[in-house]
């Protein structure tokens, strides 16, 4: 399916489906200042194989999404939970994509920040969502999932003044976070930065969307209400979310399954995805049982 808009929320979401609209709804939510296209297509496609509907979308400040407007202050979002907007935001303009799409509920994965977006939907929105899978995220809890200083100061470094650069950053970046149990693919990496900056890039964006990472609290005793199968990915060498925030994920979740995935980082490399396709699948077929 070609790409579409929906207005949502207040926003406008783009968004793109795969496999037959009749099969499960799954809905994938992307992280940190990335476009749904960080869902590869053939992730994508083998979970339609599976008989999903599969949903991706850029989330607001990303892609080809509404830009937000307001000014992000990191320091303040840490220290007064003060942003523009909150995953709660977020999670809203996932609600309402559903909404807008005719579907009554999905089974939801979320990466990073998009796991946390995923857990917050399945607090906020108990209804709408069949089963829940977490990759490389964590609770909001300031105690785990603590990056790395040399992850961090990526993540905070100065800003690429053109596509060039932008396509170099990504690279050097994706070299610190990336999974050291696994071969690099470069290439694969240019090709996906490049299709990114074409897109649209929204620097100023990804400070909000990080203000909102900072702003949130801890969700761990709302997680604990969480009624849906539940599955937490991680892996055992995540630079950027230590692996400890996927555990304290899965604690807090009620009967979760936990995967750490040995060597994988924050990424998902192309030899993990018949696992993470699977596990999702497994939890989703629990989900018929329940639901």
């Amino acid at each position: 399916m070609a790409e579409r808009v929906a207005a949502v929320n207040g926003v406008e979401l783009c968004h793109e489906t795969f496999g037959d609209t009749g099969g499960r709804p799954l809905l994938l939510v992307m992280g940190l200042g990335a476009p749904m296209i960080w869902w590869d297509e053939e992730f994508c496609e083998s979970l339609a194989a599976q008989g999903f509907h599969v949903i991706r979308f850029d989330n607001r400040d990303s892609g080809r999404s509404s830009r937000m407007r307001g000014q992000a202050n990191l320091a303040q979002a840490y220290l007064l939970r003060g942003a523009p907007y909150s995953l709660a935001d977020m999670a809203a303009d996932a609600a309402g994509l559903l909404d807008y799409l005719g579907i009554p509920a999905a089974h939801v994965v979320g990466a990073s920040m998009g796991g946390m977006i995923a857990q917050t939907l399945a607090i906020r929105y108990p209804s709408r969502v069949l089963s829940l899978t977490s990759i490389m995220s964590t609770t909001g809890s300031r105690l785990v999932g603590r990056p790395s200083p040399k992850a961090m100061s990526m993540l905070l470094g100065a800003r690429p003044r053109d596509r060039a650069e932008y396509v170099e950053l990504a690279v050097r970046t994706f070299r610190v976070i990336g999974s050291p149990g696994y071969p690099f693919d470069e290439a694969r990496m240019r090709e996906r930065a490049e299709r990114t900056f074409d897109r649209g890039v929204h620097p100023g964006g990804t400070v909000r969307q990080l203000a909102a990472i900072m702003a949130d609290r801890d969700r761990t005793p709302k997680l604990r209400k969480v009624r849906v199968p539940a599955l937490v990915v991680h892996g055992s060498r995540d630079p950027l979310v230590h692996v400890s925030g996927g555990r304290a994920t899965a604690r807090a979740i009620p009967g979760a399954d936990l995967d750490i995935v040995p060597g994988m980082g924050h990424d998902l490399p192309r030899a993990v995805w018949p696992r993470v396709v699977a596990g999702i699948t497994r939890i989703a077929d629990r989900a018929k049982v329940t639901t």
